[in-house]
């Protein structure tokens, strides 16, 4: 896979601030050195890495072993799921900025220093995100989503942020009771956007390809997003609208959104170099 050409230094001389990223695991053997990997080769001076990993028994600990001298540290412990594994992972950390990410997906080449830089020239933004590829699980390109603009009202309708391009400040976590719902085994991130959405927070989309979101048929992701997602989505929905809307008006609610993001994706596209054939 060959990532989109991304920002890889800072254009600040500000000091890098440090930067606290959970990586909650169980059972990725398959794919969690290529996450460390990916955070690895950031190079970002002044990083606080963590594994909290559920008590694998495949090679996940192997792969935890062999990196452990470029780690903050690991722990492999049971828990209640990853939730929990989140919670205790960013109990054992003390960054300005904070993310999780999951351990079958990826950072690309200068996430880590392009979201710091932002954040130094933008001292009122609590939350940044950014454009995400989605790979295969032999990490193959196979679809992006190019985003627009922030809209915290269509966040009521659906989770549309990316997970493994969301960085946040420390304050805000803080302010809003410095935990993930441990409730929640699907949606626990858009719960907690809505949170720090509640709470004030300010919002801002970068528009650079930050992470890569993996599609392969083991992930959490695929086995539960037709009953405990939903279930979970439900529930978010209705404590936000005080209903369970169904299909036709979440559809309608978040249309303009949609029609942004194709504009976006179609004007990304057209900046592309043509491609002669042969």
């Amino acid at each position: 896979m060959v990532p989109p050409r991304v920002i890889l230094k800072t254009q600040s001389s500000t000091i890098f601030p440090k930067i606290s990223l959970i990586t909650p695991s169980f059972k990725q053997g398959n794919f969690i050195e290529n996450t460390i990997t990916s955070v690895l080769d950031q190079e970002y001076p002044n990083l606080e890495y963590f594994i909290q990993d559920g008590g694998s028994q495949d090679e996940t600990i192997s792969v935890l072993k062999k990196f452990e001298a470029k780690l903050t540290g690991w722990v492999s412990e049971k828990d209640t799921g990853q939730s929990q594994a989140i919670n205790r992972g960013f109990a054992r950390t003390t960054g300005e900025i904070m993310a999780w990410l999951n351990s079958d997906d990826l950072l690309l080449p200068g996430a880590l220093s392009t979201v710091a830089d932002y954040f130094a020239r933008h001292p009122d933004v609590d939350v940044v995100y950014g454009d995400r590829l989605l790979i295969d699980r032999n990490g193959m390109e196979i679809g992006r989503w190019i985003m627009p603009g922030h809209d915290n009202t269509v966040l009521s309708w659906a989770d549309y942020i990316p997970q493994e391009t969301l960085f946040w400040r420390r304050r805000i976590w803080d302010k809003t009771g410095a935990q993930v719902d441990e409730s929640f085994r699907f949606a626990m991130d858009w719960d907690l956007l809505i949170r720090f959405r509640d709470a004030g927070a300010k919002f801002s989309h970068i528009p650079r390809f930050l992470g890569a979101f993996r599609v392969h048929e083991h992930q959490k992701t695929s086995a539960n997003i037709n009953d405990v997602g939903q279930q979970e989505m439900s529930r978010i929905r209705e404590k936000i609208l005080g209903r369970v809307p169904d299909y036709k008006e979440i559809r309608n609610a978040v249309l303009p959104y949609l029609s942004r993001h194709m504009l976006r994706d179609l004007a990304f596209r057209m900046r592309q170099p043509l491609k002669r054939a042969h």
